[in-house]
């Protein structure tokens, strides 16, 4: 099982080792069962065990962990439903915005979104992992404030916290499905083609899905799953 990486110190560290928790959670590493221990966990980290509590007691309010009586906190269940729904509820609301920008966006915008995703092609034929999850940020950041949709983009946001990013950012055969469905998604805008469009942004998440879907099949966390 691989260390995180140490964090720094911010306002926000309850959030950043949230995060953390939260990808290994999402790739496997802990597993339904597992017990979060704060002290090895904040020793990880590079931190104190406040933040640790706090990231835990918001875990457990997104039903990730369950506080066990007297024990602590068990990484809760992850089944192959949730992770299919996670990635509907995004591709809905991706959808969504994207036809909005659709009937919006402008030859600045297209030039804008093709310099966000230049960067992100760089990044993914270098193997620069922090480039790669920065790049791929700023071109859905700069796509999705097209739209003006600030209540869906927040939404969306928020559920992207279930994606681990830097798992993805990782896997070459990723970005490249990445940089060219992004390159279809401009070429779509730019004609108008509503289902050229719908296609690309589905094909990310689908795409996203898998990989996971994959990734956590490998770890046999389901192994004991009952069939649906």
């Amino acid at each position: 099982m691989s260390t995180p990486s140490r964090l720094r110190r911010r306002p926000q560290l309850s959030e950043e080792v949230a995060s953390a928790i939260r990808h290994r959670i999402m790739t496997g590493d802990f597993r339904p069962g597992d017990f979060i221990r704060m002290d090895e966990t904040a020793a990880e980290l590079g931190v104190s065990v406040t933040p640790v509590r706090e990231a835990l007691l918001t875990l457990r309010g997104e039903g990730m962990v369950n506080l066990a009586p007297h024990r602590g906190y068990v990484v809760a269940d992850l089944s192959r439903t949730d992770v299919e729904d996670i990635f509907w509820l995004q591709s809905q609301i991706a959808v969504k915005i994207s036809l909005r920008i659709a009937a919006a966006i402008t030859d600045e915008d297209l030039a804008a979104l093709a310099a966000c995703n230049e960067r992100l092609r760089r990044a993914v034929a270098a193997g620069d992992v922090d480039e790669i999850v920065d790049a791929e940020f700023d071109f859905h950041r700069t796509h999705n404030r097209i739209a003006g949709s600030g209540k869906l983009a927040w939404f969306l946001l928020n559920a992207t916290h279930y994606t681990p990013h830097r798992l993805y950012a990782a896997d070459p055969a990723w970005g490249s499905v990445a940089v060219d469905s992004h390159a279809k998604l401009i070429e779509g805008y730019r004609a108008g083609d509503r289902t050229a469009i719908t296609d690309q942004v589905r094909r990310q998440f689908d795409d996203g899905a898998r990989r996971l879907a994959a990734r956590l099949t490998a770890t046999g966390i389901w192994d004991a799953e009952p069939s649906r």
